[in-house]
């Protein structure tokens, strides 16, 4: 089976797939996302939803949705945000598009109020979308490069074992992309068809989408699958369903496929700077100074999310808009048009 077919499985089978059975947060659980850093996170990310809103003209109803909410930290630290601004939470019509059903009980536990569904819904009025590390459970095929060409990577059996192994035929489509001989690329047709279903719904329904992300800003090779439990790395064929299992976000595909259904798309840009935009420095500042016994911590916390050896430029945002709508704390990406 291919890569993409094997980390899916891994993922999302109904019975024994990680995402099925025992997702697991935080410290004390095999990875740790930037909401589960700081509340600061959370924050940003709710005042780019007001802002937002606010520059679509303050409809109501709007929808706000979540794709991929996990244990709903984010959406908690937004909607602390919305209670702050007149009319945004009364206004709200909160969509949460989770595939797990595990996380889905822990989801509707939190927030009573929120409607599940499994994709954002198009022309349903007003839409403002988040997606927090969704688009790297996406996964993407792989190809070697070869003596004659590009080679998909395939996972098998040898004596009983799950193995990689190469396609024999030589992947034709790739044949124009340049690679030394031992090359990686990956190349993800669910990423490319999420962000058309996202543009197109953008576009219909009118309002943006934000996704943040660690991946690549440009077009390159490597090998970005890995397995992670309890924050270790182990190799990606033990123990499938046990370990969750990722691979960059291919930021550049991503994008093209959203301007080709004829939204604004912004520049790829890093974390780091789109939370400094959206002023996290200030809420820093706030914070400690409300709780100098936490200043401490909340630095550390500050420099997880912003450094360049930790998240800050790892990880990558990107958003959509539909006609019309200024972009908030990012920039329309003209050059491309």
């Amino acid at each position: 089976m291919s890569i993409a077919d094997y980390v899916s499985r891994c993922l999302l089978d109904p019975i024994d797939g990680y995402y099925t059975k025992h997702v697991a947060f935080g410290e004390a659980g095999d990875f740790i996302t930037a909401p589960l850093v700081s509340q600061m996170f959370g924050e940003m990310v709710g005042i780019w939803v007001a802002e937002t809103w606010a520059a679509m003209g303050r409809p109501s109803p709007f929808r706000l949705a979540e794709i991929g909410p996990g244990d709903g930290t984010l959406m908690s630290d937004i909607l602390r945000v919305a209670d702050r601004v007149s009319g945004m939470r009364s206004a709200m019509q909160l969509v949460l598009i989770e595939p797990s059903p595990t996380l889905r009980a822990i989801q509707a536990a939190r927030f009573p109020e929120a409607r599940f569904a499994t994709a954002p819904d198009a022309g349903d009025g007003p839409l403002i979308v988040i997606g927090n590390e969704v688009l790297d459970c996406l996964p993407a095929n792989q190809y070697v490069r070869g003596e004659a060409g590009w080679h998909e990577c395939l996972v098998g059996l040898s004596d009983g074992r799950l193995a990689f192994g190469l396609s024999a035929e030589v992947a034709e489509q790739l044949t124009p992309l340049p690679g030394q001989l031992g090359d990686f690329r990956e190349y993800s047709p669910a990423q490319r068809r999420f962000a058309v279903m996202l543009a197109q719904a953008v576009k219909t329904s009118g309002g943006a989408a934000l996704l943040i992300d660690y991946g690549r800003d440009t077009p390159g090779t490597g090998n970005t699958l890995q397995a992670l439990y309890r924050h270790q790395k182990y190799d990606p064929l033990d123990a499938p369903g046990e370990h969750d299992l990722t691979q960059w976000a291919d930021f550049p595909a991503v994008a093209g496929a959203a301007r080709a259904e004829g939204v604004t798309v912004s520049r790829i840009t890093t974390q780091a700077q789109f939370l400094r935009a959206m002023g996290i420095e200030a809420r820093l500042d706030a914070l400690a100074a409300r709780n100098p016994g936490q200043a401490e911590k909340l630095q550390r916390q500050y420099h997880r999310l912003m450094s360049p050896d930790e998240m800050g430029e790892l990880f990558k945002v990107i958003a959509f808009t539909s006609a019309g709508l200024p972009m908030i704390g990012l920039e329309a990406d003209t050059a491309a048009d």
